[in-house]
């Protein structure tokens, strides 16, 4: 019988005998197979390599899972990336997403995920990673914990991010659902806080209770300082309490116990308290200052109120509102009052107290471009009582500050910009004369220059009329003058009202060039209008001059024809190594010819008993629109300018370019001159000289510009220019004025890589109460603006001039000189010390007007800044001890004192 079965036969009745007994083992094992076999699912994750062998996964961790056997587990070898659709979203619970490089391991029975090495699951609130990380569906908790290496070092710390908070921790349980979880060993970080923990209860999605906590805002570890509390509870995203604590430096306690601790944690604007810092005032007494609330209105609106207050029964209240609205506009304003109390230092006196009232309001506000395209709209503000800038404490920049402008411009154009039309209003007062001026309200209408004869189309054969062009300009003023300390009356006011208008009419005509020469004659028209006429007369009995205003509308005008030529000539200088010098004129000669239109607006009066008399203009007094001079004038006008430039062989050059061949820099930037003669008048032709120069020294390093007025006639005793030519005496002429200026600037070089734009920059068109807060933050925050790294700058200018001056009883003339020297700078003591500071020196009278020192200490997280004032009418003293951090920088150590003298 055997002999019927061949090899064949029995190899097909063996598969079919195997085939059978797998049935039966299958219909057998049928009932227990969704819970046996496919118990456990073992997959590699998405984007994983084919050849990652899923039995790599420690045994030990495998037998933990509800102490299942091998058999119970089905491994597949050579896994395919995971597929999401495998897991169902009611699988998965509260889970958005998940991934590990290692495996991800689902257990379906127990609703167990479990991820191995650099797992990360995410939730819609939560992103948790870890080096493992185990998810229980049936309870939404999570488990995480690092992994540990044979030297006790972990790794793959789970981390928890929540709403831009950031939590590192040992071990974490958590409940993704409700929240809540026990962290141990937390590292907490919310901005610029630092938080470590011992053991951290989560109770809900916002708030964490903590216990043995350490508060810091250095990014270092260990911290250069923290705050120890035994107890604190953070709410994220709004504010950290503690309870008693006390500081650590370089872990050493201080014996200082804080009772309690409020930290804000809000990002953003948001409303809250502005703490005071406190001071020293020889004059004003112990003082409260920048005590203040800011209160955030809406998106477009805050407004910061702050208070300076005095123990001697001053204070200062600053109400400062700011509005924003993007792409429309932007602007700031801020009041001030101030009550000025101050003890009497100098002399007896019989009051003990000087008192005051000062108030004083700046607003600054620009449109955006894009807003109304052709329309814009600004503000500069700054006006008040002449004293306020005089009473500011700790503030010697606006304690010398003697001019407040405004300035209002509303503006429009059309035709691309050829019709343009404004109306301002502009203020200015001085505090040493108490004069204020106000021009309101100030109308100007322009246009470009318009070619009547030109065709649209432009043609090659272009006619000369074609380059005749006009345009046309006018200004409508209106202003008031008055003294602050007079008691000013709305009629008084109305009788200094003044207004007048000024039109001109230039027309002009470019010819084509002859060669090196260029002609380009000029027709001008011009036209004032005045709202006064002044007829002054001697007084004889009481020896003085007095004026008769007429009131009404009065014109004159003005016209002028002209014609210039200019162009420019070059000679140079070899030297045999290459070298050179390389001069270049540029010189203009112009005619001028002014009809005689005013001279019926010009008289004579005595201005003394010798009978001496004065021409003046009955327009010239106290019209705010200039008068027109007088006489006809037929000029020719002189001007020169030179520029002197040098080149050098460059023997350091190894490029061999042509460019860097040589080495070229000016000796002269500029020298010239200019002057006029009038061939009509009948004396006193020439005019004064004016002579200039400027130019760079030492690479760049030195600058020195210098200007005078050389006169060529005699004066008379009464200051008057009389017709006799000095250079008929030989001599050149008398200088009136001049002025000479030196500047120079030396610095290391800068190892900072921030660039200077990040460093502060003093807008001075910020009104005053703002700067002064930004001047007294650098100050006190030289971290941040101070570059450690140069270890020395120096900035120097030195300043001197003179004029001539007639004196009030046309005496004569006096000389009037004045000369300084202002100095700033600093210097590295060591990679974390800075010293420097600024000096203003008044030559003539030989004191210092104004002094400051400074020296800073960084140190790293915290800061040190002493300030001192020592010489001048104000001085003070001020050390300031704070964090660099915002949350905690009102936390300082300060002591400051002050000292003035009225």
């Amino acid at each position: 019988m055997v002999k019927y079965f061949n090899a064949k036969t029995r190899m097909v009745l063996s598969a079919c005998a195997g085939f059978l007994f797998l049935w039966i083992c299958q219909a057998g094992a049928q009932s227990n197979a969704a819970n046996n076999i496919r118990a456990l699912t073992i997959l590699t994750i998405r984007g994983a390599k084919d050849s990652v062998n899923t039995d790599t996964i420690p045994a030990s961790w495998a037998m933990k899972m509800d102490n299942r056997t091998p058999q119970d587990i089905f491994i597949q070898k050579h896994a395919r990336p995971v597929d999401e659709s495998i897991f169902s979203k009611d699988s998965l619970g509260m889970i958005v997403d998940f991934k590990a490089t290692d495996s991800v391991i689902y257990h379906v029975k127990s609703n167990m995920l479990y991820l191995y090495k650099d797992a990360d699951v995410k939730d819609p609130d939560d992103d948790i990673t870890a080096n493992t990380i185990e998810y229980n569906r049936n309870n939404n908790q999570v488990r995480a914990y690092g992994n540990s290496d044979t030297s006790n070092e972990i790794s793959g710390r789970p981390t928890i991010l929540q709403k831009g908070s950031k939590s590192i921790m040992d071990t974490a349980v958590y409940n993704i659902k409700t929240q809540k979880g026990i962290l141990k060993n937390t590292f907490y970080n919310e901005g610029e806080i630092f938080v470590k923990a011992d053991i951290a209860k989560k109770v809900d999605s916002n708030s964490i209770f903590i216990k043995d906590a350490r508060f810091t805002t250095c990014n270092l570890e260990p911290p250069h300082f923290d705050f120890h509390a035994w107890k604190m509870k953070m709410i994220t995203g709004k504010l950290a309490v503690s309870g008693p604590a006390f500081p650590e430096f370089e872990g050493v306690p201080m014996p200082v116990i804080i009772p309690f601790g409020i930290y804000p944690l809000t990002r953003g604007r948001h409303s809250g308290l502005l703490p005071p810092t406190f001071e020293q005032n020889s004059s004003y007494g112990l003082g409260i200052t920048g005590l203040g609330y800011y209160k955030v209105i809406n998106d477009n609106w805050d407004v910061t109120t702050r208070a300076n207050l005095y123990t001697y029964g001053g204070y200062l209240v600053t109400i400062s509102p700011e509005y924003y609205k993007r792409y429309k506009y932007r602007g700031n304003l801020s009041f001030s009052y101030q009550y000025t109390k101050i003890l009497n230092s100098g002399g007896v006196s019989e009051q003990e107290y000087q008192t005051g009232t000062t108030m004083h309001i700046n607003w600054s506000h620009s449109m955006d471009s894009k807003a109304h395209p052709g329309v814009s709209f600004s503000a500069n503000v700054d006006a008040g009582s002449t004293k306020f800038n005089t009473y500011l404490a700790n503030n010697p920049y606006a304690n010398f500050s003697n001019n407040l402008t405004s300035s209002i411009t509303y503006a429009k154009n059309w035709d691309n910009g050829k019709y343009n039309l404004s109306l301002s209003a502009t203020h200015n007062q001085n505090s040493n004369t108490h004069q204020i001026n106000v021009q309101f309200p100030t109308l100007n209408f322009s246009t470009t220059t318009i070619y009547p004869f030109q065709k649209k189309e432009s043609a090659d054969n272009s006619k000369w009329y074609d380059n005749i062009g006009f345009s046309y300009n006018t200004t409508i003023l209106n202003q008031l003058s008055f003294f602050d300390t007079a008691k000013n009356s709305f009629r008084s006011l109305l009788d200094t009202m003044q207004w007048g208008a000024q039109h001109s009419l230039p027309i002009t005509l470019t010819l084509p060039a002859l060669g090196p020469l260029i002609f380009t004659p000029s027709v001008s028209y011009a036209e004032n209008w005045y709202s006064r006429k002044d007829t002054l007369s001697w007084d004889a009995e009481r020896r003085k001059v007095d004026t008769t205003i007429m009131r009404g509308f009065y014109t004159a005008r003005q016209m002028s024809f002209g014609v210039t030529m200019n162009t420019r000539i070059f000679g140079t200088v070899n030297f045999k190594n290459g070298g050179g010098i390389r001069h270049e004129v540029r010189p203009s000669i112009g005619f001028s010819y002014t009809p005689d239109m005013n001279s019926k607006n010009y008289k004579n009066v005595h201005v003394d008993t010798t009978e001496y008399e004065q021409r003046y203009s009955v327009y010239g007094i106290g019209n705010v629109v200039s008068a027109f001079g007088e006489g006809q004038s037929g000029a020719i006008t002189f001007s020169l300018d030179n520029v002197l430039m040098m080149r050098t062989p460059n023997k350091n050059d190894t490029t061999g370019d042509p460019e860097n061949k040589y080495k070229k820099f000016n000796l002269l930037d500029g020298f010239g001159l200019s002057t006029s003669y009038n061939l009509l008048a009948d004396s006193l032709n020439w005019a004064p000289v004016a002579i200039y120069a400027r130019t760079s020294l030492f690479n760049n390093k030195l600058s020195v510009n210098s200007n005078m007025t050389l006169d060529q006639y005699e004066y008379g005793s009464h200051g008057n220019r009389i017709n006799k030519l000095l250079w008929s005496q030989g001599k050149i002429g008398t200088i009136t004025n001049g002025t000479l200026s030196l500047s120079t600037s030396f610095s290391s070089k800068k190892t900072d890589d921030r660039p200077d734009s990040s460093r502060i920059e003093m807008d001075p068109n910020m009104p005053l109460d703002q700067q002064e807060e930004q001047l007294n933050y650098v100050r006190s925050n030289p971290g941040e603006f101070v570059d450690f790294n140069i270890p020395w700058n120096v900035q120097l200018s030195y300043a001197m001039g003179f004029n001539r001056q007639v004196n009030p009883d046309y005496s004569g003339f006096h000389k009037v000189f004045n000369s300084s020297l202002n100095m700033n700078g600093d210097f590295s003591l060591s990679p974390k010390w800075k010293a420097g500071g600024s000096l203003y020196y008044d030559v003539i009278n030989h004191q210092v007007g104004m002094m400051t020192l400074f020296l800073s200490r960084d140190m790293h997280c915290w800061q040190m800044s002493i300030n001192i004032t020592p010489i001048g009418r104000y001085k003070s003293f001020s050390i300031i001890l704070n964090p660099k951090s915002g949350i905690l920088r009102d936390l300082k150590i300060n002591r400051t004192r002050q000292f003035y003298q009225y």
